[in-house]
């Protein structure tokens, strides 16, 4: 996720600093992307953390996560190599839609100055999030059961059993229709309204102090690498709780009447997690998710912010 105030590296007529929107939805998706092919495993890891031990005490139930690189080693070596880049299509839909839209419509918020106003860059932010986590919430919920899908002896959660993207696509709708495949978006929405208010918000103003440090030169990759640094931090922080909600609302069985098993929506999981599992339980897999989250942050930033300089050094 990302985006950033961009100063422009050379104005030579006067104009706003938008691209053409489909553009910006290109460069935007092409950046996240990139850096999900490298964050993914990262991200098969962080699901089954947040999965294990649902709605169980603590000491009650078998642990077969115990960290990352532990993690990591368990799916590499039971389900291979390729299990460690378990639902990567269903991933790269995601992240291609939702950051798409999102940063799009962040930047044109940017360009016609509504982040300017007080509170302008986490409203902006929350609501490009909410859009855009709205439309790519079919391909979250596929990446979730994919994800979260391995051989018994290490499984956590419920198992789906999907044959593939367009098989669990397919098997979803002729189960619960089209409303199914939007199962668990009451707790996508919060979850990337929060993440992307605070990266978006953040990202800006400490590219702005960092530009204004006068650290690095003023076009330097180095001040959106530093900027994203920051900005990593604060979405690990905030968008944790919203994340665990989102993993285990978009995971739960359903019922014959194409109700959730085990929860009845975002507050009723809210609920049932802090009563059984503790405070903790909503911060469960939090180190995969900055591990995951910090360079997927930097790496998508750092590449759509290096993309729309270029493009608009080339508009000008």
């Amino acid at each position: 996720m990302t985006c950033a105030s961009i100063t422009p590296v050379a104005r030579p007529s006067p104009g706003p600093r938008a691209l053409w929107p489909p553009l910006d939805f290109t460069l935007g998706a092409l950046a996240c992307c990139g850096a999900c092919v490298f964050t993914n495993p990262l991200e098969v890891v962080k699901t089954r953390l947040q999965l294990q031990g649902e709605l169980r005490a603590r000491g009650s139930y078998q642990r077969h996560y115990r960290g990352v690189l532990q993690a990591l080693w368990v799916v590499g070596s039971t389900d291979g190599l390729r299990g460690l880049q378990k639902g990567l299509t269903a991933a790269l839909l995601y992240q291609g839609l939702m950051n798409g839209v999102r940063l799009g419509f962040y930047s044109y918020t940017e360009a016609v100055g509504l982040t300017d106003a007080p509170g302008g860059s986490l409203i902006s932010g929350a609501a490009a999030g909410a859009l855009g986590a709205f439309i790519a919430s079919p391909a979250y919920l596929v990446k979730t059961h994919l994800q979260a899908q391995t051989v018994a002896v290490i499984a956590v959660g419920h198992q789906h059993n999907h044959q593939g993207v367009l098989s669990a696509f397919m098997s979803i709708y002729r189960r619960e229709g089209v409303t199914g495949l939007w199962r668990g978006v009451n707790g996508a929405v919060p979850r990337v309204m929060v993440g992307s208010a605070s990266q978006l918000a953040t990202f800006s103003s400490a590219k702005d102090w960092v530009t204004r440090a006068q650290w690095f030169d003023p076009h330097s990759c180095l001040t959106a690498l530093t900027a994203a640094m920051i900005s990593g931090v604060a979405v690990t922080i905030t968008m944790t709780p919203f994340d665990v909600i989102s993993t285990r609302l978009y995971n739960q069985p359903v019922d014959e009447f194409k109700r959730g098993r085990l929860y009845c929506g975002f507050v009723d999981c809210l609920m049932k997690v802090c009563a059984t599992e503790g405070i903790m339980g909503l911060y469960k897999g939090m180190t995969p998710v900055f591990v995951r989250l910090a360079p997927h942050t930097v790496l998508s930033m750092l590449i759509w912010d290096v993309l729309r300089q270029r493009a608009l050094l080339y508009r000008h």
